[in-house]
């Protein structure tokens, strides 16, 4: 599995925080700052738009670094991924990513899409 797969199966690869990060895009943190800002109903600011990835070395955002209930939750199991866990499919976190996007269940079954 990619390194860049995060622990609840997203592409961290695809992902603007990570693009923003890599080619230090201050257009692009700003633009996502607002985005997020708006989606979650809380003041993120342009600064804390920096991450390399979920499961790599690196900055993370805010949220990725020490609130995701899922990554808290894979780290404390030491799993590379939650498709490593028994509980994947009856998981009420990860539900709340796998359930709105196909691509993430796919990339830790590693079933064909």
């Amino acid at each position: 599995m990619k390194n860049l797969i995060a622990y609840c199966g997203l592409d961290c690869e695809t992902c603007d925080a990570r693009i923003a990060t890599v080619n230090d895009d201050r257009a692009l943190r700003e633009r996502v700052a607002a985005e997020w800002s708006e989606l979650n109903h809380a003041d993120i600011t342009p600064e804390m738009i920096r991450c390399t990835g979920c499961r790599v070395d690196g900055p993370k955002t805010p949220f990725c670094e020490s609130l995701c209930p899922i990554r808290r939750c894979a780290s404390s199991r030491q799993v590379t991924t939650c498709g490593e866990c028994p509980e994947m499919r009856t998981c009420e976190k990860l539900a709340m990513i796998t359930g709105n996007n196909p691509d993430a269940l796919r990339n830790l079954t590693g079933a064909a899409g």
